[in-house]
């Protein structure tokens, strides 16, 4: 692959970088950085934003706006139990961001095949590996997932604190960020 096929995929990261980072931080802040930690702070900070922002527009619609018609009043999770599964979700968004930075990396590198526009490879090839790549995603989300039950110390100190949202009325829209919490305190 030539360096330029490469640079279409740098500048469509730069792209979205100077989007998201320059309206949330200083030049000064992120311009410095390297380009892949330019793009790790992008993903953290839209990521926590639309974590934020979702969550809390979910919580208006059913518990308030919608009060009676989803969630019976009693059901409501506490302020406590709330602020806590954003907690611990946003000791998580660092890790959460580190996949997507990873692969952006992978790509711009020529690590690995990537396709900048459809007409690269036809619509059916375009959706043929687009169906391929859910599978391998799901797949392996699934047993990620499978083994962080299955494997005792990554259960106790990872995964865990994603269970203690699992009883009647304790979920709340912050939990859905849940899967992993970095919690080595015990």
């Amino acid at each position: 692959m030539g360096d330029d096929y490469l640079q279409l995929f740098v500048d469509e990261t730069t792209f979205y970088n100077r989007i998201v980072l320059r309206f949330l931080l200083p030049s000064a802040l992120w311009e410095p950085l390297p380009h892949v930690l330019q793009t790790w702070l992008r993903n953290y900070l839209a990521g926590s934003l639309l974590y934020l922002i979702s969550g809390f527009l979910w919580c208006f619609y059913i518990y308030y706006y919608k009060r009676h018609v989803y969630v019976p009043k009693d059901a409501i999770p506490s302020r406590k139990a709330m602020l806590l599964q954003i907690y611990v979700a946003m000791k998580a968004m660092p890790w959460y961001c580190a996949l997507p930075t990873l692969s952006e990396y992978m790509v711009e590198n020529g690590w690995t095949k990537c396709f900048s526009r459809v007409s690269d490879v036809g619509w059916l090839g375009y959706l043929v590996y687009l169906a391929v790549y859910l599978v391998f995603v799901e797949f392996g989300i699934y047993w990620m997932h499978r083994e962080l039950h299955d494997i005792k110390f990554l259960y106790k100190h990872l995964h865990a604190t994603h269970h203690i949202y699992n009883k009647q009325n304790t979920l709340s829209p912050f939990a859905g960020m849940f899967l992993i919490s970095f919690d080595f305190d015990g």
